[in-house]
């Protein structure tokens, strides 16, 4: 396709499509587009040319590098479609004084209902009945009811929250761990605030809902693994880095946990020979837990509100670079 001819938008997430809601909402408001989801793929000259265009990126799970951002001049906006950012050189657009920003909320229920899809599969070891039957063994392995156990949420902002909510609706016990807890929503729904420590050493279950950063990369490692029960359940619907992968292998092998249920990796896609698909006791889902049909579409349309509204001049939503204000001034 020629880059002669400058795009207003460029759209990097995988599932928005030419003709679909998104792409319609941003050619309604005047705005040309252009879906490329595979924007590393693309030769360096045709990259930088169709970048130097482009004044807004809805960006998807590809990385967004500084020299991306540099290249696109009259940048003015790059919106995710997710609550992660990590893929965003957020550096890069701050230096811009651009605006990054997030659509926050969209997929707070599909994530959390994952995290209870992966540790009801985990608790009833669906996934092994399943191959045993396949394989034309009739077992009936023990599981284990979530009545009556220990919930620990590592992260308790928005889809922290929604997965407390499901957790009291099955009857567990829930404590949660954040370094800027909601105490209020705590007490109005029955879950009790405790430290990191204290979560791992005292929950059946523990779910990860920590953005990625310096602060938290290889946060779950060996020594934290070893404080956990030795029966309990991490689960993971953040990102990779929060775990030290290797060491979890280590620990759902050598029964120092009962398993783990992963649906993000360090490293995606995940390689067909990495030891977390090979580990008996270690779930994995291809990192689809917001995916979908309802949290995409709001995903896509919160993005397109956004973009319109700052191309428009408006105030962007959402921003997790408040910091660029200042660079810009």
């Amino acid at each position: 396709m020629s880059t002669t001819a400058s795009t207003d938008v460029l759209i990097t997430t995988a599932f928005l499509h030419p003709g679909d809601e998104v792409d319609l909402l941003l050619r309604e408001a005047g705005l040309s587009t252009r879906h490329e989801p595979d924007l590393l793929g693309l030769p360096d000259d045709e990259r930088e040319t169709l970048l130097s265009g482009v004044r807004a990126i809805i960006a998807g799970t590809q990385p967004l590098r500084a020299g991306d951002v540099d290249a696109a001049e009259k940048l003015e906006i790059i919106v995710r479609t997710g609550v992660g950012y990590d893929s965003v050189d957020v550096a890069a657009a701050s230096a811009r004084g651009i605006p990054v920003c997030v659509t926050a909320g969209a997929n707070r229920q599909a994530v959390a209902e994952h995290v209870f899809a992966l540790m009801l599969a985990a608790a009833r070891r669906i996934p092994e009945n399943i191959a045993n039957l396949a394989a034309g063994t009739w077992q009936q392995l023990t599981g284990r009811e979530l009545r009556g156990a220990t919930l620990g949420i590592l992260g308790f902002g928005s889809i922290g929250k929604a997965v407390a909510g499901l957790a009291r609706g099955f009857g567990m016990d829930v404590i949660a761990y954040d370094p800027y807890f909601d105490e209020e929503y705590a007490a109005a729904n029955g879950v009790r605030r405790a430290e990191l420590e204290e979560v791992l050493e005292n929950s059946d279950f523990i779910t990860l809902h920590l953005f990625l950063d310096d602060s938290t990369r290889n946060l779950i490692d060996a020594d934290r693994l070893a404080k956990m029960k030795d029966d309990a359940i991490l689960i993971n619907t953040a990102r990779g880095g929060i775990v030290d992968e290797d060491a979890l292998v280590a620990a759902v092998s050598g029964g120092v946990i009962g398993g783990a249920a992963f649906d993000v990796f360090a490293s995606e896609p995940l390689p067909h020979d990495s030891p977390l698909l090979h580990t008996p006791g270690i779930l994995a889902t291809t990192h689809v837990a917001g995916a979908t049909r309802e949290a995409r579409g709001e995903s896509g349309r919160m993005a397109a509100v956004n973009v319109i509204e700052v191309l428009a001049g408006g105030t962007p939503q959402f921003v997790v670079n408040p910091e660029r204000e200042a660079v810009s001034a």
